[in-house]
């Protein structure tokens, strides 16, 4: 009998990360029959040890993911699992994205003490707790009444602060919540209302290809969801055009309609007063130099309706 090959799979150690490796290693060993298995190993990264401080305080995007790209670097892990909206729009040299598996529901979820379900019915002057920018903008695009307090940390942790009081309400993805058998918690938000992050829902499995023996390589594509790896492919190619970091509150999205692909993205000031939005197609055909090139010009759309300069949030 042939021994398995394994892959060591480098993760954070949250509930949710643990989940998407698992789901990864799992797929694996299905698609392999049995001949790839996965073998988890954890990191803690700078973005898991900060619990007040804002993301752009530290070193913006890229706080999730540093640790384990730097094991796929040194090949002490031989893939990184990431949830993609965590992942900077430039890889480390070396390293590529080899699997994105079929995407997640993308929408943000509400979460709040009274079980609303919409931003609209909040009461005036309600405290809602987020860590994203772009969460923060786009309510105060909708609700400028609201209060915004910072709330980071793990989805079980952010949970327990809402319960706690410290928030009437808050934000999490619904793929998360989803994953962990949560989603009946949140109400979700339509994309239209609140057009989610690039990536979001998508998990991205990152690895130095030349150092992978064919059979992983073989097992690795075997996870890819095309639909799911074009999206992702115009969506970071619009982050990358502008520079995508924790600074800005942008989100972008596409999804499939009928014949088309159709994707939208928005750029947002820092209290919401101001927001720049695109659109475009593109046809189901579409390679990946073309659907590149629409998240490039949604993003140069939207930086020539801004007047050439995009707002940025300040260190606070």
């Amino acid at each position: 009998m042939t021994t398995p090959l394994t892959l060591k799979i480098g993760t954070r150690g949250s509930p949710l990360a643990l989940y998407q490796a698992r789901l990864i290693a799992q797929r694996l060993s299905d698609v392999s029959g049995g001949a790839v298995r996965g073998e988890i190993v954890t990191f803690s990264t700078k973005g898991d040890q900060l619990t007040t401080e804002r993301l752009i305080n530290s070193g913006g995007k890229g706080l999730f993911t540093r640790e384990i790209d730097r094991a796929v670097g040194d090949g002490d892990v031989d893939i990184g699992v990431h949830s993609l909206k965590d992942v900077p729009s430039q890889l480390p040299e070396g390293q590529t994205m080899v699997a994105y598996p079929e995407r997640a529901d993308p929408r943000d979820g509400l979460l709040s003490v009274s079980g609303v379900s919409a931003l609209a019915d909040l009461p005036e002057g309600a405290t809602v707790g987020t860590a994203s920018l772009r969460r923060e903008a786009q309510t105060l695009a909708l609700r400028p009444d609201l209060k915004m307090v910072s709330f980071r940390g793990s989805v079980q942790t952010r949970i327990k602060k809402l319960e706690a009081g410290e928030a009437d309400a808050t934000f999490l993805a619904m793929a998360g919540l989803e994953r962990l058998d949560l989603g009946h918690l949140a109400r979700p938000i339509a994309v239209d209302d609140m057009l989610p992050a690039a990536g979001q829902g998508i998990i991205g499995v990152a690895a130095c290809p030349d150092r992978l023996a064919p059979s992983a390589m073989e097992a690795l594509h075997g996870l890819n969801h095309v639909q799911t790896e074009q999206a992702a492919i115009a969506e970071r190619a619009f982050l990358a055009e502008l520079d995508g970091s924790c600074r800005t509150a942008m989100a972008a999205h596409m999804r499939l309609r009928s014949r088309h692909w159709q994707m939208r993205a928005e750029v947002l000031s820092p209290d919401g007063t101001r927001k720049w939005r695109a659109e475009a197609t593109a046809l189901i055909g579409a390679g990946a130099g073309e659907l590149a090139e629409l998240g490039r010009r949604l993003a140069n759309m939207i930086r020539d309706d801004a007047g050439g300069d995009l707002p940025v949030f300040e260190d606070v």
